[in-house]
């Protein structure tokens, strides 16, 4: 009887794990504004033509909040579009995203010491998006830039 019960308790504790573990993710979806975006731009289509990819490892974007993604965002510029994707563990609430350059303003923000590329996501979301010139100078898209 004693293993019937750990077993059952395992089981117990493995199902409110996945539980927690998805109304987390679901939770952070909503807060940096990823579930808003994906109302409108969840990704049709593999990116095409020249592309420049950036991520997920060795990076952090910042979104709504400052709340980050650190090292799980992968960023792909492509002719048409932005596209987000989240590694897969991360991916629930997450679906990938693709939003066409001209619903992305372009600007830069200082915190501390760090310098920040902001792409504000959607003209109607305005979903901030911060990543390091770094990032942005490796998917080609500092040239967006307005001059400063």
């Amino acid at each position: 009887m004693h293993a019937d019960s750990q077993l059952i308790s395992a089981i117990g504790i493995a199902i409110f794990v996945a539980i927690s573990w998805y109304a987390l993710c679901f939770f952070i979806s909503f807060m940096t504004g990823w579930h808003t975006l994906a109302q409108r731009f969840r990704t049709q289509a593999e990116p095409y033509g020249d592309t420049k990819t950036a991520g997920p490892f060795s990076y952090t974007v910042y979104m709504r909040h400052w709340s980050h993604y650190g090292g799980v965002i992968r960023l792909t510029a492509a002719a048409d579009a932005l596209y987000a994707s989240v590694l897969f563990p991360f991916r629930i609430g997450h679906p990938s995203l693709c939003i066409p350059w001209s619903e992305i303003q372009f600007g830069r923000t200082k915190r501390l010491w760090w310098r920040y590329v902001v792409l504000t996501l959607g003209a109607q979301e305005k979903v901030p998006m911060r990543i390091s010139e770094r990032m942005a100078r490796n998917l080609g898209i500092l040239n967006r830039l307005p001059v400063p």
